[in-house]
């Protein structure tokens, strides 16, 4: 059974986080509250979290919308450039629906959460967003190796008809 698989597998892995905020204190927050869970990496800026994600890889992504010289969609758009794997998530303190609507159509967004962010909210989303990495991840393998045995089945059928 994949869930039952996937449960174990989340206790044994630590999941990667990038949490990008401008508000240090946010940051530290954010750091305080889940260091013991997850693997998390913070950056002050959506060009900061550009540059850690060129050397860190990620599970999950989550960017506050309100920030100055780069907004959240606007970084989820520049991650969606290089990687389209890791699940986006924003979170603002505003109720700026038109971006939220906006960052949903474009397909940047799993989940959009409100701040303050209540920690057994958050913790739920990211455990969420997980699963659903990881089933689009297994789904990918299972793809491939679906496609190799066409492949090798394909060959055995050509080799049975010259022969």
């Amino acid at each position: 059974m994949p869930g039952a698989n996937l449960m174990s597998e989340t206790k044994e892995h630590k999941i990667s986080v990038l949490y990008v905020d401008d508000e240090e204190n946010n940051l530290r927050s954010f750091k305080a509250t889940f260091r013991r869970l997850y693997q998390v990496h913070t950056a002050i800026s959506g060009e900061e979290g550009l540059k850690l994600l060129e050397t860190t890889p990620v599970e999950i992504i989550i960017t506050d919308q309100r920030m100055p010289e780069m907004t959240g969609i606007e970084f989820l758009t520049h991650v969606l450039d290089r990687d389209k794997e890791p699940m986006r998530m924003l979170l603002t303190g505003y109720s700026d629906i038109n971006a939220v609507i906006d960052s949903i159509n474009k397909g940047e967004v799993y989940r959009y959460l409100t701040k303050p962010w209540n920690e057994d909210e958050l913790r739920s989303a990211i455990e969420s967003a997980f699963e659903v990495y990881s089933l689009r991840k297994e789904n990918k393998e299972l793809l491939k190796k679906l496609e190799i045995a066409n492949d090798q089945l394909e060959f055995l059928l050509r080799q049975r008809l010259l022969s």
